[in-house]
């Protein structure tokens, strides 16, 4: 359906600045559309959780606890989503999970897809 290929993890210093993309290609060939694309995350011993999405049309949802911080950005045109984390602290230490939804075309027919990147870890030290 759709391969998601993610970058920019790494480790950074309370209070830095890190930018993570991921980008959505069509495996064989593939037609597909994409709604919304969003970041996730999970820390160790902890639930996966929504850290922020952007629906095609530009509209966002943050978590609480990156408000102010984060910023999603999106180039439909590249089917790429952006993740721009600002005056980052310890406790968004994860693995940061790039997932998009929408549908792909096969065989006259459109199918509903829900996509997940491999994860990029982010490391916060004070």
């Amino acid at each position: 359906q759709v391969q998601l290929v993610e970058s920019g993890g790494g480790l950074v210093q309370s209070g830095g600045s890190l930018r993570l993309s991921c980008t959505a290609s069509g495996t064989s060939g593939n037609i597909f559309s994409i709604n919304t694309m969003g970041w996730y995350r999970q820390a160790p011993g902890k639930q996966r959780e929504l850290v922020a999405t952007i629906t095609s049309g530009g509209s966002t949802n943050y978590a609480d606890s990156v408000k102010g911080r984060f910023t999603i950005s999106r180039d439909n045109a590249e089917n790429a989503v952006y993740l721009q984390m600002n005056s980052l602290k310890l406790e968004d230490t994860a693995v940061y999970y790039c997932n998009v939804d929408g549908r792909y075309y096969s065989g006259g027919y459109w199918f509903s897809l829900e996509s997940w990147g491999q994860g990029t870890q982010v490391t916060v030290s004070s």
